[in-house]
């Protein structure tokens, strides 16, 4: 057998790692309290997994490959919107004790919910070679939207606590996990979301000046 590296490398799975690079530096802005940048590496995070599913479909892959995406994904989006937002959050309060807490469950129902999501796929594909039409459960990267849109109201002092950060944790961590079915978001939906990010963006642009991009 020719020899080399683990792993699959082309086109299809290149968004997925980008999108774990941004989160994890992301998370480094986040320790240096960045938070703006931070904020950003969190959209850019976003795009990068709306369009690799859609990068992906370009390609006719074998089931290794296809299981290799399901796992890759789940894992780069645990990196990205859960452990990234769970840590923003904790310094963001001042590493308060409570809320560390809050930050912990948080990234344990994003967790529980993308390992829970990669049983159901995996059980789909072996029935149906379609696209799935919707999920259970709120996704996890739509965390990737309500925190810059928090920390933009934080930031501006519509909300003027850091508790505004550990309840949409709380809020979100709790709609990771409800059985609730929700249809995946089509080509108007996602232009939707791209328009949020944008208006996000002229948000930052209006109250940091265009060094915050």
């Amino acid at each position: 057998m020719k020899s080399k590296l683990l792993g699959y490398y082309d086109y299809t799975v290149i968004l997925t790692y980008c999108g774990m690079l941004f989160a994890f530096y992301g998370i480094l802005l986040a320790l240096s309290q960045s938070y703006w940048e931070s904020v950003f590496c969190l959209m850019l995070a976003g795009i990068c997994d709306m369009f690799d599913g859609a990068v992906a479909a370009t390609k006719t892959r074998n089931g290794r490959e296809k299981r290799f995406g399901i796992q890759i994904d789940s894992l780069s989006d645990l990196i990205s919107f859960g452990v990234f937002p769970g840590i923003f959050v904790y310094i963001i309060s001042n590493k308060n004790a409570l809320i560390g807490l809050i930050a912990s469950v948080y990234v344990l129902c994003a967790l529980i919910r993308l390992a829970y999501f990669n049983v159901l796929e995996e059980e789909r594909q072996k029935l149906n070679t379609g696209k799935r039409e919707s999920y259970l459960g709120i996704p996890v990267t739509s965390i990737a939207v309500l925190l810059p849109i928090a920390y933009l109201l934080y930031d501006c002092r519509v909300c003027k606590s850091v508790m505004c950060f550990p309840i949409l944790l709380g809020f979100a961590g709790v709609g990771f996990l409800v059985p609730v079915e929700i249809k995946k978001p089509g080509a108007l939906g996602k232009t939707g979301i791209i328009i949020i990010g944008f208006l996000e963006a002229l948000g930052m642009v209006f109250f940091m000046g265009w060094d915050a991009l």
